[in-house]
């Protein structure tokens, strides 16, 4: 009887070490086994999708931009309808609040959410906006130089997307403090110290060769792209580095309290001053200022709460691409490339009108037109709609220009070896 017991036993060890070439497995079961073990692969991923839905922590769920941008791998967290991208450019939602909020005993203050269009929301704006357009003019002024080993507009952008993605890491953390400041810096100070305008310009005239550089027309096409493709990609890393850098200072004070009443009132105050400033500085100060800085200033505050306006009201009127955003840019472009050719005509503009237009190249639409929530929301969206979202805006701005600047051109109207003078 043990004999007979054994013999299994021993026939079932002889066949574990014969060659698998021996006995080859047919190819209906190999498939099957192909099937069921793909099957089994997908169902363990979608449970540990599942179990890390339910295990992230709050402030993963409540931040979803910001998650959306960090994981660009996985296509799963980015978004699919472009209006609920809308909350980019507005104060922390409730949820957000209390996410980043710690209780202050013994009175248990329980921090304020601000609607997008109140009052100290709109005020944040200008102090943003002023800060924002002398941190890109000068910029420009210490970046352009001769022989540069990279364009001057690309350290504006790195630096406004850099701001704008730690920004975005501490949107949780900024809200529960005070919800005004997250949109002074994000909105008023990125978007301002970014211009999709004037990278579009640039572009335009990069393929005219407006300089005479001593170069074919291949070459003018190349450098139209590299500072496409290059603005590009330095906007896009900068943002991601912001948000890496902002993970350190999240973990290490997850949560914040609420700013006292008195600095947020200062906040309000000093904001509304300081936009009062401008005009006196711009009539007080010497007339050569006015191109250079305080023109901008005086239209800085405008062009901002202009683009917040079509921000807040357009985009969630649409699931395809972020509308505010686009229209922003596009209208800022078109009247960048008017303003280029005003500053030109055969009848040259006096030195106060050619101070006015490059204020309002510079301050208005500076900063109306943005990069920093430009790239976000590339970044946020679906890859199909982000690569739709790029092309469109892109494609669309080198038009105008091309209407606007090609037919003054064409037309004789301007020369671009002859602007106007400033005083």
């Amino acid at each position: 009887m043990s004999g007979s017991h054994n013999k299994p036993d021993n026939e079932e060890v002889a066949l574990q070490f014969v060659p698998a070439a021996s006995h080859p497995e047919p190819r209906r079961s190999q498939d099957r086994r192909t099937y069921c073990s793909r099957s089994r692969s997908r169902s363990v991923g979608e449970r540990r999708r599942s179990r890390e839905d339910e295990s992230s922590t709050p402030e993963q769920k409540a931040n979803i931009v910001a998650n959306a941008v960090e994981s660009p791998k996985q296509e799963r967290e980015r978004f699919v309808d472009a209006e609920s991208l809308f909350s980019i450019s507005q104060p922390p939602d409730e949820a957000e609040v209390e996410e980043g909020a710690i209780s202050t005993p013994p009175q248990k203050e329980t921090p304020k959410v601000y609607p997008p269009f109140a009052y100290p929301v709109i005020t944040s704006l200008i102090p943003g906006s002023i800060f924002g357009v002398l941190a890109r003019l000068g910029l420009l002024a210490l970046t352009n130089y001769d022989e540069h080993s990279i364009f001057a507009l690309a350290w504006v952008q790195g630096a406004g997307c850099l701001v704008m993605g730690f920004g975005l890491g501490l949107r949780e953390q900024i809200g529960a403090y005070y919800g005004p400041l997250y949109t002074a810096i994000t909105t008023g100070f990125c978007g301002s110290l970014t211009t999709f305008s004037s990278w579009q310009l640039d572009v335009f005239l990069s393929w005219a060769n407006t300089g005479h550089a001593h170069r074919d027309w291949f070459r003018d096409v190349i450098d139209g792209l590299a500072k496409t493709i290059f603005t590009l990609a330095i906007s896009l890393a900068s943002v991601t580095l912001g948000l890496h850098l902002s993970r350190p200072i999240t973990r290490r004070f997850p949560r914040v309290r609420q700013a006292p009443v008195s600095l947020r009132y200062f906040f309000r105050a000093i904001s509304v001053l300081m936009y009062a400033a401008t005009i006196p500085v711009y009539f007080k100060l010497s007339p050569s200022f006015r191109h250079q800085a305080t023109a901008a200033m005086l239209f800085s505050f405008p062009g901002t709460l202009t683009r917040y306006i079509l921000a807040t009201t357009l985009t969630p009127l649409l699931h395809l691409f972020p509308l505010g955003t686009f229209v922003a840019n596009i209208v800022g472009t078109a009247l960048v490339g008017v303003f280029h050719v005003l500053q030109r005509t055969p009848s040259l503009p006096s030195p106060n009108t050619c101070a006015i237009l490059q204020g309002l190249m510079d301050g208005y639409c500076g900063c109306l037109t943005t990069v920093s929530t430009f790239a976000v929301e590339v970044q946020a969206l679906r890859r199909k709609k982000a690569w739709l979202y790029v092309g469109l805006s892109w494609g669309v701005s080198q038009l105008l220009l091309l209407v606007i600047l090609g037919t003054a051109w064409w037309g004789g109207n301007i020369d671009d070896n002859r602007m106007c003078t400033f005083a």
